[in-house]
């Protein structure tokens, strides 16, 4: 079986998942939906006369700050490629989990994670290409004449949304191939992006924080949005959160390649 087979295998297995359904209705719907939020509040502050009501007036931020709840379909996207196949099948299939005959149909075992990781990436990259074009025609059709002129550095902030979220995706996907379950990254990785984030907490006792994955790659988008002083350049950002990924990817395929299935 060449790589292109194997990378088509996963694709279609990945696709058919129920989970995956939900992560991408996630990743698309979520963002646009808070920013049709943010956007509807920025037009009332903008018409009433009270821009302090708001903590931005752009049409623009209300879309990135949207882009951490697309962040979570990103997570369960990279969380199930892999999660999927340690979920033990039905008893009257006889049990079992789906890895054994992943690695029987295809032995090259960094082929199998390669081609897992190439299907989330187009997933994600489908997604984001989707998701963050229509949110800022929905932000900007709703605040309409009343906005401010577009700041600077649009397109390069929706790229970096983008590979954002790619980034996030791949790492919950080598985080996954640790614990060989979606329970745990699926938390860790949720809660941190959305709730409360220990990265932004850590941000506050030492600036060695803004070296961490996720506060590294904020960077790429967000902008005046980011909550700490001292943070990375968008480029730099991107760079040291690349890093961290291509690391954990390639501990994860150690694994992987070591380990029982």
């Amino acid at each position: 079986m060449t790589f292109f087979d194997t990378v088509v295998a996963e694709m279609r297995k990945t696709a058919t998942l129920p989970a995956t359904t939900v992560a991408l209705a996630v990743t698309v719907l979520g963002p646009v939906a808070i920013t049709l939020i943010n956007a509807v509040g920025v037009r009332a502050a903008l018409r009433s006369g009270r821009p302090e009501l708001t903590a931005y007036t752009s049409p623009v931020e209300a879309v990135f700050s949207a882009v951490p709840i697309g962040t979570v379909g990103a997570v369960v996207l990279g969380v199930v490629a892999v999660g999927g196949e340690y979920t033990a099948n039905s008893a009257r299939i006889g049990g079992g989990r789906q890895i054994t005959t992943t690695l029987t149909a295809t032995p090259n075992r960094l082929g199998v994670l390669a081609a897992k990781a190439v299907t989330v990436v187009l997933l994600v990259a489908v997604a984001a290409l989707v998701v963050i074009p229509a949110s800022l025609a929905l932000a900007v059709g709703i605040v309409g004449t009343d906005a401010p002129p577009a700041p600077d550095g649009v397109l390069s902030r929706s790229v970096g949304a983008g590979i954002y979220w790619l980034l996030t995706a791949l790492i919950a996907l080598a985080v996954t191939v640790f614990t060989r379950n979606g329970i745990v990254p699926i938390i860790v990785l949720v809660v941190n992006s959305t709730l409360v984030s220990v990265s932004v907490l850590l941000s506050h006792l030492t600036p060695l924080a803004r070296f961490l994955p996720d506060l590294a790659g904020m960077s790429m988008f967000a902008g005046d949005l980011l909550a700490f002083d001292e943070a990375l350049a968008p480029v730099t950002g991107g760079l040291v959160m690349a890093t961290w990924t291509a690391g954990l990817l390639a501990l994860a395929g150690a694994v992987f390649l070591r380990r029982d299935a």
